[in-house]
């Protein structure tokens, strides 16, 4: 099968700029340019002068489109753009009985079906349907609440020209990974439908081009997973390795939704974030002593009888620790009174790394049973809630408080810093309020993207035997993070 093609959905409130947004796409092979919602919409005008081979498209309303002309209207846009030379029109399978199809013969016509309410079940007579007409190239398209409900489109016969897509969150894989799912093109753009990436992130970040059918597949198992920074440092460490290998956001409905889906994409391995760490753990047949020891499993990878899981969370916490207290000129973190703040999974892994080091190490939570439990676990001892002055060289932040969803929270709002190092493991925003209180108080900081950084490159060498070239993940990581933050919190 050929390499799947890129085409980049453009769209605009008038025609002039429709023309813009078509003639600025550099990512894509092809653009399909949006009629629909264009108040002076011009069949002519939309492929005139075009730098790529464009798709023509005029959704009606009743397809999830915004025309809401007379189908008449519409249809004549379509035919217009055939008779302009346009590569090809897109005409919904309910307006099949339209002559758009009689124009060409076919040729250069895309059959397509949108369903926004879910699979529906008769996707294959449906698709069989719309594979005995003329058209060129048949599209479907189905809303994808679960993991496992993309893959009846891997089930759909080869053979003719056909793009399958996977709508919403959990069916961004079928767009990255065409090739797979038997898609002579997919469509990337600014979010016209739902799941959409940007052409850009497209090519930039999962190296859309370069995948083909046997492309090996990771990914981030979790809910929600759409704004981890785990795709841009893995699949930059794949294209520097020269492995042909992606990873993709997985967001499941629960861990029984991942394993199906995992079973039938061949996927080689996982990141594993919140909520399912502890499935990942129960799931697993073979379970290192970190992962054991923890309570939890943060990676999986494909074994010879099933999973193989681990826990970066320690080690990953503890590489960004050491470069700190080197620079710092501490000799040891031996001896240190460490206050770990939280008692769920990570505070658990920091615990036990800690714990290893030789630190003392107490546990802080609102739920004193919580920390108990933590405590207990690594021969610690529970603290006071809030964390008392004097009692601390290290703190780590093992909450939630002063991530993007709590950004004015902090676990020790405005102090007092009495210690000399304080670690935050929320690494959305970079600055969080604990760390930009505790640098102001005279503190030395360390915030969470050093520890994602760390137990990435970790989970990297464990499922390929060759480490991500040094520095790579964490330059890749910062300037995504920059790029996010210029943008706003809904970037």
């Amino acid at each position: 099968m050929p390499t799947p093609l890129l085409c980049e959905t453009v769209t605009g409130r008038t025609m002039a700029e429709l023309i813009v947004a078509r003639d600025a796409v550099c990512h894509a092979n092809m653009v399909e340019v949006r009629l629909d919602g264009v108040a002076d919409a011009d069949p002519v005008g939309a492929v005139a002068g075009r730098r790529f081979p464009v798709v023509v498209t005029c959704r009606p309303v009743w397809e999830g489109g915004r025309f809401d002309g007379s189908e008449e209207e519409r249809l004549r846009l379509l035919a217009g753009a055939l008779g302009a030379g346009a590569e090809f029109v897109d005409v919904e399978w309910k307006a099949a009985h339209s002559n758009l199809l009689g124009l060409t013969g076919g040729r250069r016509v895309i059959l397509s079906s949108h369903d926004f309410s879910g699979v529906p079940s008769d996707l294959f007579d449906r698709v069989a349907a719309m594979r005995a007409t003329s058209a060129e190239v048949v599209k479907v398209a189905v809303m994808t609440r679960r993991l496992s409900d993309a893959l009846p489109l891997l089930d759909l016969p080869r053979g003719g020209k056909l793009v399958s897509i996977g709508m919403g969150a959990a069916g961004i894989a079928t767009r990255v990974l065409a090739a797979r799912f038997g898609s002579c093109w997919t469509y990337a753009g600014p979010a016209v439908a739902p799941g959409q990436m940007p052409s850009k992130e497209m090519v930039s970040t999962y190296r859309f081009h370069t995948l083909g059918e046997g492309t090996k597949v990771y990914g981030v198992a979790g809910k929600p997973v759409m704004h981890s920074l785990s795709p841009v440092m893995h699949n930059a460490a794949f294209a520097a390795r020269e492995i042909d290998a992606v990873y993709v956001p997985l967001e499941a409905a629960d861990f029984d939704d991942f394993e199906q889906f995992a079973a039938r994409l061949d996927l080689r391995g996982a990141s594993v974030t919140i909520p399912y760490k502890l499935d990942a753990l129960r799931q697993a047949h073979r379970v290192d002593a970190d992962a054991r020891a923890f309570g939890a499993a943060n990676t999986l990878r494909h074994g010879t009888i099933g999973w193989e899981a681990t826990n970066t969370d320690a080690a990953g916490f503890l590489a960004p620790l050491d470069a700190a207290v080197g620079q710092r000129g501490w000799v040891t973190i031996d001896g240190a009174r460490a206050a770990i703040v939280g008692a769920g999974g990570a505070a658990r892994a920091v615990a036990h790394g800690l714990t290893a080091r030789g630190a003392r190490v107490t546990v802080h939570a609102r739920n004193p049973e919580q920390a108990r439990a933590v405590a207990e676990s690594v021969g610690g001892a529970v603290g006071t809630w809030p964390v008392a002055r004097g009692t601390w060289d290290l703190l780590v932040n093992c909450t939630p408080l002063g991530s993007m969803a709590q950004p004015n929270e902090s676990p020790l709002p405005g102090g007092p810093f009495s210690g000399r190092l304080v670690y935050d493991l929320v690494y959305v925003p970079t600055a969080t309020r604990l760390l930009r209180e505790a640098e102001a108080a005279g503190c030395a900081t360390i915030g969470g993207l050093a520890m994602l950084v760390a137990q990435a490159e970790r989970q990297f060498e464990w499922w390929t035997g060759v480490a991500p070239p040094a520095g790579l993940m964490a330059r890749v990581a910062g300037s995504a993070m920059q790029l996010r933050e210029a943008s706003g919190p809904e970037a």
